[in-house]
Order: C-alpha cells, then sequence, then structure tokens
C-alpha cells in the first residue's frame, strides 16, 4: 500500500542556515510561521508552509492540530553513553577517576542481553521525553550492547548513529577488547547494521588514553575498508587525559594529530568535548572538516573545563559544532538543559570568574562570538547538529524531502515563575513574530527542563505525549 499522507498544523520555528554568519541579523538564518501546515509521507516532509497557502491543496488529508506549542525540529545529541543510563549523576569524582569508579564497572553489565535490553528501552524512552529524534552514541565493548542499541532504535524507528567501543588499556582487564577482535566485531556490526533503514555506523575508538597503537591501525583499517562509515571519539576533554595522551603517543605533537597520523580525521569523524583544544588544532579540525561535540553539562559536572565557543566559531577557520548530553557525564538527557549550560560556558568564556579577561581569549576579547543567542542555540541543536554530523540532507529543519523528526514545546510547562516570565514576551495564545517566538525558546531553555516537551514525533509518527 503506498504510504498514507498527513498533516500537522501548529505554530513552527527552524533554522535555514547557520546564524554565526547573520551577526546581528540572526534571524536572518531562521524562519517562523505563526500558522503552518507540515505535510508528510512516509515519514518524510512533502510540503510545509501557510497553512492558509497550503490547507487547499491538502484539504483532503487528515491533520493533527498542535495548539499553543511551537513545534521546532527534533533535537540532536551528537555525543551520549548508552550504557550510562543507570549511573545518570554519580557523584563527586573528575574524568579519570569517575571512569575507573564508576562507568567500567556498570558498562560491564551490558554484555548480558537481557540487562542491555531493560537498559536500552529506559535510554530511548528518556530520550524522547527530552525531545532527542537523533543521537549519536557510545555502547561499550560487548557487541552484544551494539545489537541491543540497534534493535531498539528500529523499534522506535529512530536515526542513530552508534558502534562498538574499542578500548585495550586503561580498564579493568575482563573490560577490554583485543585490537583483532574489535576489527573482527566491528566489520561484522558494520555489514549487518550500517545504512540498514535509519541506522549508520561509527567505528568506536574511545579515546586515545585506552587505545594502544595497534588498536588505532585497527580503527584505521576498518575506516579505509568502509571510508562510508563515521568516526566518533572524545578528545582533549580533561588536562589530566591530555598529558597522559601525551605521554602514550610521544611522537604526536598533541590529541589531534593521534587521529590525523591513523587517517581519522576528517568528514563524519565527531570527537567530544575539546575543551583544552589549541588553536591550531581548531585550524586543523576546520581545515579536515571534522566536527566537535560542545558537551558543556558533563564540562561542568566533571569540572573539566569551558570549551571555547568563539574559537570554534572563528569564520575564517569555523568548526562543525554540535551539542551534547554526555549523559552520564553529563547530568539529564535534556537538550534544553544542554542548551542553558552551553550559554552560561558561553559568557564565562570572555573573563575569568574574578572579572579579569580570560587569557585564553585575549586575542577575542568579549567575542561576540561565544554569546548563545536563541538562535544560535537552536541551531546547534538542530540544524548545526545536522551539519556537525554530516545529516543535514535529510536532518535538521523543515525543508520538503527531508526526514519528519519534530518536537512540540509547551513554553510555560506548567511552571508558574516561567509562565509568568513567558507573558511578558507574547501572548497567552503563542507568538505572532519570529523575534517572539525566539525570546519564548529562549525562555525554555533558560528556564526549562524536560517538562517543557509535550510530544515527541520521529519519522512522522507520534512516539511521546506527556502525561502529567
Amino acid at each position: 500500500m503506498p504510504p498514507q499522507t498527513t498533516a500537522i498544523r501548529g505554530t513552527f520555528f527552524d533554522l535555514l542556515d547557520d546564524p554565526w554568519k547573520y551577526v546581528g541579523h540572526e534571524p536572518d538564518a531562521a524562519r517562523f510561521i505563526q500558522d503552518g501546515l507540515l505535510v508528510l509521507e512516509g515519514g518524510i516532509i512533502k510540503a510545509f508552509g501557510p497553512f492558509a497557502e497550503l490547507s487547499p491543496r491538502f484539504q483532503n488529508v487528515p491533520a493533527t492540530h498542535i495548539p499553543n506549542r511551537i513545534i521546532v525540529p527534533g533535537f540532536i545529541d551528537g555525543h551520549i553513553h548508552f550504557p550510562q543510563t543507570r549511573v545518570l549523576g554519580a557523584y563527586g569524582l573528575q574524568l579519570l577517576d569517575w571512569l575507573q569508579t564508576w562507568i567500567f564497572p556498570e558498562e560491564l553489565k551490558y554484555a548480558d542481553p537481557t540487562y542491555a535490553r531493560e537498559a536500552a528501552g529506559r535510554f530511548f524512552d528518556a530520550m524522547l521525553a527530552g525531545g532527542t529524534t537523533t543521537c549519536q552514541a557510545f555502547t561499550t565493548s560487548s557487541p552484544v550492547s551494539t545489537e541491543e542499541f540497534f534493535a531498539e532504535a528500529e523499534r522506535r524507528g529512530m536515526r542513530t548513529i552508534a558502534g562498538l567501543t574499542g578500548i585495550d588499556r586503561f580498564a579493568p582487564p575482563e573490560f577490554l577488547n583485543t585490537p583483532e577482535q574489535f576489527y573482527r566485531e566491528s566489520k561484522r556490526l558494520i555489514e549487518k547494521y550500517h545504512r540498514k533503514g535509519r541506522h549508520l555506523y561509527a567505528i568506536t575508538p574511545r579515546f586515545a588514553v585506552g587505545c594502544t597503537e595497534e588498536m588505532m591501525d585497527m580503527c584505521s583499517r576498518l575506516k579505509r575498508e568502509f571510508p562510508d562509515c563515521w568516526v566518533n571519539t572524545h578528545i582533549s576533554e580533561n588536562p589530566t587525559e591530555v598529558r597522559q595522551a601525551k605521554q602514550y603517543y610521544p611522537q604526536c605533537k598533541d590529541y589531534t594529530e593521534v587521529h590525523e597520523k591513523h587517517g581519522l580525521l576528517g568528514p563524519r569523524f565527531t570527537a567530544g568535548h575539546g575543551v583544552w583544544l589549541s588553536n591550531d588544532e581548531f585550524k586543523r579540525f576546520a581545515k579536515a572538516g571534522a566536527s566537535v561535540c560542545f558537551c558543556p553539562l558533563s564540562n561542568l559536572f566533571l569540572g573539566s573545563g569551558l570549551f571555547r565557543i568563539g574559537r570554534a566559531t572563528d569564520p575564517e577557520h569555523r568548526v562543525r559544532l554540535s551539542v551534547g548530553s554526555d549523559m552520564g557525564g553529563g547530568n539529564a538527557f535534556s537538550i534544553v538543559r544542554v542548551l542553558e549550560e552551553a550559554y552560561k560556558v558561553g559568557l564565562c568564556n570572555n573573563t575569568m570568574l574574578d572579572g579579569s579577561v580570560n587569557p585564553r581569549e585575549m586575542d577575542y576579547p568579549e567575542s561576540e562570538r561565544n554569546k548563545l543567542n536563541p538562535y544560535r542555540a537552536y541551531y546547534l541543536a538542530t540544524l548545526g547538529g545536522a551539519n556537525a554530523l554530516y545529516l543535514d540532507d535529510v536532518l535538521g529543519n523543515f525543508n520538503v524531502g527531508k526526514e519528519a523528526d519534530f518536537v512540540a514545546l509547551d513554553w510555560n510547562a506548567g511552571q508558574h515563575a516561567m509562565a509568568w516570565h513567558q507573558s511578558l514576551i507574547a501572548p497567552a495564545t503563542g507568538p505572532e513574530t519570529m523575534d517572539q517566538a525566539a525570546m519564548l525558546l529562549f525562555g525554555v531553555m533558560a528556564c526549562g527542563d524536560d517538562r517543557n516537551v509535550d510530544e515527541t514525533w520521529v519519522a512522522g509518527k507520534r512516539v511521546y505525549k506527556k502525561t502529567t
């Protein structure tokens, strides 16, 4: 049978371009339709525009009206850890000690398919409740965890990127995989999952401190044999980690060269964090077409440092940039909360906490590019995230032909203080202008969380509805 055509009526806001290109004129990068119609067929956007213009063409199409909400593209989480769901918010340690104390013992449990299957259900429930419709995720060194991840993603109809984790040092012996095991199992999983349905596969060296030269060589071999695959890893998250990476790879001048040397830095390469990347490393990322995922929740929760947004968005060396929850280093699944912390990091980047100029930003004093207005923030969570993951041909806004993943946001969310604040911005019936919509969305990211997510839709089907 041919796919059914359906429609969504409501108020829509999305980004059409990178707002950092429009300094002082960021609304030029966005689109706002107060009363719009989104026409869907087979999970794909067939038409989009003002209701008054499109409704005569589609008057016989069943339409769902979502009133008093702002509908935005589904959020994209560029860096999240599926097997850390249960240790979300673990107390009191920085990165390397936190891994040994909390993370590796928990991730070992994901070799058990029953445990991994239950965790996958909880993981995807939490993501959809937060409005996340696409993620690039780490699994574990056990193939079972990757298989259960993709199985649950398929049940939900979600587009995801994931892959078996390669790690052969710095973890308990029972957690490690050998380079040969990693290569063999990765090849099997790539052939089973990559580009099957909405699955995409990422070759995944966990991080250089956890990978020997032989493990990195196997990642390089996989990338040569499967050049269409993504690469997902960590880089320069914590100063101690950066020093240890230099000790393990003394022949490399910096952390980035470890990946350059193995032919991994390039398109479809994402490194989470990048807090301590040098100016030269940012330039090399930009030249290579590689991406960084900014994870402010975990960078602050683990005390790793402040990511330099202004440096990454330098127009002369623009780095592809997404945002990630990095759950469970990040203490929430919610991309709304990620954007709140990203805004704060941007403001803090220009000055030290004692009020002096940040020496790392001396060449960009009071850098305007560090500041996350709502256009920039929601770009990173939608079209910018898609661009960073090389998915902007299929995701990120409401352009015709893209996949129909979207979120209906309640700008009040039943929170009394928020509702009173938001009433300053727009009438109770909703925004009438793009500026009102943007400021309501800023109120959501400044004061909100997953309670603001009223509905989440994946491939044209509603998969989450808030009940309380």
